[in-house]
């Protein structure tokens, strides 16, 4: 990889305010499993999918009708202040579906830093990334409870399936950090249209309902001394396995960061299906 992949990212490079990273651990690394509303027999249901839950997201791919799709980074111009962003490969010009990568920054961040872990590689694998910024210090289900960031990924990516075909079985969602934590309840509770999860060192599993069967990819450093490991992914990933999620799990000799190695095995993951 090229760039900021070179050297891995850095604590430094993914987060813009250690203030509010500090403020988000009230709701992180508590050591609880991960908070499920419906029975884990249920984790591969599709029944009443519509009423799964207030994480529920309700935009799906299909034809798109917008009259121009312009390629590289966009702005998505769906808010004045918070907004997000939208990069585009070049490949889209051919027509054909793509990939799509759904990635929310750690917290007191913003959409560049959330495109941060694949956005070297982007052009060269055919991906669509969508980087919305939340609507706060940090996503909502931190803060209280799912609410309006849920409606703003949700605004974006309708704004992004109206633009451009994307393969509705290669939707993934990925976050580092408290994006990491949030990309494990949109995920599960998702499962149906987000069909692969990534989280970068995550803190914890926010409540969901069950819906869907994604495939999870979890990473953390040995030596995260933001969200410590062991009683973070350390009890995470055994949760979750033990619902019967399929879970790819690596541990890194590390702090609080992406190495290169570790995005390059998640976007393989993401690509190669």
């Amino acid at each position: 990889m090229s760039g900021g992949h070179g050297r891995g990212l850095t604590r430094r490079a993914l987060l813009t305010s250690s203030a509010a990273m500090a403020a988000s651990l009230v709701a992180a690394c508590t050591g609880r499993p991960p908070g499920e509303e419906s029975s884990p027999t249920d984790a591969g249901r599709s029944a009443d999918a519509d009423n799964a839950g207030p994480a529920r997201l309700r935009a799906r791919p299909g034809t798109p009708d917008a009259p121009d799709r312009p390629v590289g980074l966009l702005p998505l111009g769906l808010g004045p202040e918070r907004d997000g962003l939208l990069f585009v490969p070049a490949r889209a010009e051919a027509g054909g579906p793509l990939p799509l990568v759904v990635m929310l920054h750690g917290a007191g961040g913003e959409a560049r830093g959330g495109l941060a872990p694949f956005l070297d590689r982007a052009d060269d694998a055919g991906l669509i990334l969508l980087a919305p910024e939340s609507r706060g210090r940090t996503w909502d289900v931190l803060l209280g409870g799912y609410g309006p960031d849920v409606a703003f990924v949700d605004r974006a990516l309708e704004h992004t399936f109206r633009r451009y075909p994307v393969d509705a079985d290669r939707i993934a969602v990925e976050g580092f950090s408290d994006g990491a934590s949030y990309a494990l309840g949109l995920g599960l509770g998702n499962g149906d249209l987000l069909r692969r999860i990534v989280a970068f060192s995550p803190g914890f599993v926010p409540r969901f309902t069950a819906v869907g069967r994604p495939s999870v990819f979890i990473s953390h450093g040995t030596n995260d001394d933001v969200l410590p490991i062991d009683r973070c992914s350390r009890r995470i990933v055994p949760a979750l396995r033990g619902r019967d999620y399929e879970v790819r799990y690596r541990e890194f000799e590390g702090g609080h960061g992406v190495p290169a190695e570790i995005a390059e095995e998640a976007l393989t993951a993401i690509v190669g299906g």
